[in-house]
């Protein structure tokens, strides 16, 4: 800051006032300063900045995967809408593991974030410690909760479980069996399934169940032999936790000659932009990531704000999207 002072001809107080409030100094002191600025390559400390004002200015985001479209699609318009408020996104990548998580979000604490994101709403207690005791808004997505950290947005996956059986049954089909990643909020959607869909014809459901980790079409054709070659399932509807393990069980249906949705039907999860252009097109539960996404960017900002933050619980809901595969 001192060299850019005298190349600019002012004193280093002076620069520190044009960077921290521009309105302070005029515009021709100002454009001298970013000339000089430009000519070092000087680059304001954040940190110490953040030490002086109690603002970072960065938002740390934690996801479980940053190959997941689902994921990094709602971050895109979360991160728009942030960046524009000027604060800056720190992601980091849980993979679905509660302990790894409580070491990011300690990690990410002491870089002094103004407000945290966070991938659905259950966490190691340590976590829910650490988050609560900071004291910054912290937002939870991708599900809902009556208690959450500080607010979340999102739907409930076990009323999405529930609205693909009632489909399913009202469509007819008498059997059901499911493929599901591990993670949390899967299985819940793949209970909430079972459960209403047993309650209303009595049949078992088979299940399919893949480690946590990034669903892929490789699995839901290994899905689809599995159901097919070793439990004897067929005339029946696959309901997955995802859109890609849909996709496997399509490719595998074609691949046999089986006839869909007659002989195999399948619905998915997510509505990927693929989703619309197997074949048949697969039916699917969509959630509107951009939707979300801005909407977590809003909960976050309204906190920021002197006025009266919004609700702490967002439900941005879904909807089934009914195509040819079931």
């Amino acid at each position: 800051m001192t060299t850019v002072g005298r190349m600019a001809g002012v004193s280093q107080v002076t620069v520190s006032r044009a960077l921290s409030d521009p309105s302070k100094v005029s515009p021709e002191t100002l454009a001298r300063i970013h000339e000089a600025i430009r000519a070092t390559g000087y680059v304001p400390n954040a940190l110490a900045g953040a030490l002086a004002s109690r603002r970072s200015n960065l938002i740390a985001a934690l996801v479980p995967s940053f190959t997941n479209i689902v994921y990094s699609s709602l971050l895109h318009g979360f991160s728009e809408i942030m960046r524009e408020n000027g604060y800056q996104i720190m992601l980091s990548e849980t993979g679905h593991d509660p302990e790894r998580e409580q070491a990011l979000v300690e990690a990410l604490l002491s870089r002094r974030p103004d407000g945290v994101l966070l991938t659905g709403v259950h966490h190691a207690p340590g976590t829910r410690r650490m988050l609560i005791g900071s004291g910054i808004p912290v937002v939870e997505i991708w599900d809902i909760s009556e208690t959450p950290i500080d607010c979340c947005v999102g739907f409930s996956h076990a009323a999405t479980g529930q609205a693909a059986a009632e489909f399913a049954v009202k469509a007819g089909y008498r059997r059901a069996a499911t493929v599901t990643a591990g993670d949390a909020r899967a299985i819940r959607r793949r209970d909430s399934f079972v459960q209403s869909f047993q309650r209303m014809t009595g049949a078992e459901v088979p299940a399919v169940d893949f480690q946590p980790g990034t669903a892929t079409l490789a699995q839901g054709r290994a899905a689809l032999v599995e159901l097919l070659d070793r439990q004897g399932f067929i005339g029946g509807v696959v309901f997955c936790s995802s859109d890609q393990f849909a996709h496997g069980l399509l490719t595998e249906a074609a691949a046999r000659g089986l006839r869909v949705p007659d002989q195999i039907a399948v619905i998915g999860f997510g509505d990927q932009d693929f989703a619309a252009h197997t074949h048949p097109a697969l039916t699917t539960i969509r959630v509107d990531r951009a939707v979300l996404g801005e909407a977590a960017a809003g909960a976050l900002l309204s906190r920021f704000g002197e006025g009266v933050p919004g609700p702490s619980v967002v439900d941005v809901g879904f909807q089934l999207i009914q195509r040819g595969s079931a």
